[in-house]
């Protein structure tokens, strides 16, 4: 799906464009009478230091103005860009920035909420739509760290076996569906996503912005079954703090 079906999908014909290029946008649009900032990447992009930073600064603006106006991530992404240039600026710097940002509008009263259209890996998603009040994902889309043949090549494990623990556990595997039983997601949307994101922003906006800073992903992904042991050991670790 491209970012011009995508936005009519989501947001009808109110969206207005700032910045529209191949793979990256913003602009405005409105979620039932709710006007909203949305902030989206497009063609598998790569978030690199200059997009992170392009993107902190909608962020920040967002909190400048003082209006509360909530932030639409809209994404599609292969994750940051694996460049010298942007290793050398210091790429990671960038991204926990952009990070950052999205914490401060969160502090500030901004609800936050991402929809993954496409692909989203790694960094590129960690920085945005992982920084997220709520996370959402279309059914097409695909969710990843790393492909089971890339995971074979770095921890040396073999695919068979890996292939064997991805049918075991979701940890393993790609797929939104995995990423919905670990508790990451909220929901997948299989049609009518205009409905359902008014919907999801009217059930944050119902929420105090203490509520909303909960993280919940830990104890979802313990009732789905697909993070059985993530909240007894953090439960053990803060034992011991």
């Amino acid at each position: 799906m491209n970012q011009e079906r995508v936005l009519q999908d989501l947001f009808g014909g109110t969206f207005k464009a700032h910045v529209q290029q191949a793979d990256y946008f913003q602009g405005t649009a409105r979620v039932g009478q709710q006007p909203v900032m949305v902030i989206g990447t497009a063609n598998k992009a790569e978030v690199g230091a200059d997009m992170a930073l392009a993107m902190a600064r909608v962020v920040l603006d967002v909190v400048a103005e003082g209006q509360g106006l909530p932030i639409v991530f809209v994404l599609d992404t292969q994750g940051q860009r694996l460049r010298r240039r942007d290793e050398l600026m210091g790429l990671n710097a960038y991204m926990a920035h952009l990070a950052k940002a999205v914490e401060l509008a969160r502090q500030n009263g901004h609800i936050i909420l991402s929809v993954v259209y496409g692909e989203a890996v790694s960094g590129g998603y960690i920085s945005t739509g992982m920084m997220a009040d709520a996370c959402y994902a279309l059914a097409q889309a695909e969710i990843k760290v790393m492909n089971l043949p890339a995971m074979s090549r770095i921890t040396k494990i073999p695919l068979e076996r890996l292939e064997t623990l991805a049918e075991q556990s979701p940890v393993f595997s790609p797929g939104v569906n995995n990423y919905l039983r670990m508790g990451h997601l909220k929901d997948v949307w299989h049609n009518e996503p205009a409905r359902h994101l008014q919907e999801a922003l009217a059930e944050l906006q119902t929420l105090s912005p203490e509520q909303r800073m909960r993280d919940l992903r830990i104890a979802q992904g313990k009732e789905r079954g697909g993070r059985i042991a993530a909240a007894e050991v953090m439960a053990k670790v803060l034992g011991h703090a």
